[in-house]
Formats: structure tokens, sequence, C-alpha cells
């Protein structure tokens, strides 16, 4: 599966849905070490961009993403449609990340 052959929207331009395989999608249950959680908090005293955690939420949506692509891939999907992203507190500390969208098989128009 190509990234480019992802969309937020329901269309890919140039290309047709001619079979929906439905949902798909990868997710991430991932915890701070308590190494980043102090990094994380030395960060904040000073503001701003507090990059041990900006690093930490992109690498998890990262991976969410390519396991919502690989699952696309095994049902024989070309591409993925409304692909979203949702975040819970699974408890402090501890958050889920789920990458989703639906499953097509696109041909170019």
């Amino acid at each position: 599966m190509n990234s480019q052959m992802t969309s937020t929207t329901f269309e890919l331009h140039g290309y047709k849905v001619v079979k929906n395989l439905g949902l798909v999608r990868g997710i991430i249950v991932r915890s701070r070490s308590i190494f980043g959680t102090i990094g994380g908090s030395l960060q904040t005293i000073f503001g701003g961009n507090i990059t041990l955690f900006t690093e930490l939420c992109e690498k998890t949506r990262e991976d969410a993403y390519e396991m919502m692509m690989k699952h696309a891939a095994a049902i024989g999907a070309n591409a993925v449609i409304g692909v979203r992203y949702d975040a819970t507190e699974v408890m402090q500390g501890v958050s889920e990340v789920l990458c989703y969208g639906t499953a097509v098989v696109v041909e170019t128009v």
C-alpha cells in the first residue's frame, strides 16, 4: 500500500471506488517511561513545545497508521479513505491511539 492512496476525505482525486472492503484499523496502547515523564516534566518548566511528548505522540500515531495500512493491504485494498485518529487515556500515563478508515479498491478514472 502506498501512503499517497490514503485520504481523510471519502474520495481520491482521479480515482473511483469500485469496491468497499469495510473498516480497517490500527491500535497502539503506549505508556511513558519514567525517564520520559521526568524529562517532559522538566521541559514544562521552560514552556513551549515539550519535544519528548511530541516525539512519543508522533511515533505512536505513525505506528497506528502503519498497522491500519497493513490491515488494509491484508484484505486486498489499494486505498484507505475517511482516515481518522482517536486517542483515549486508558489510565494515567497510558494512552490508546486508534487510526481507522474505510478500505477500498480504486481504479483510475
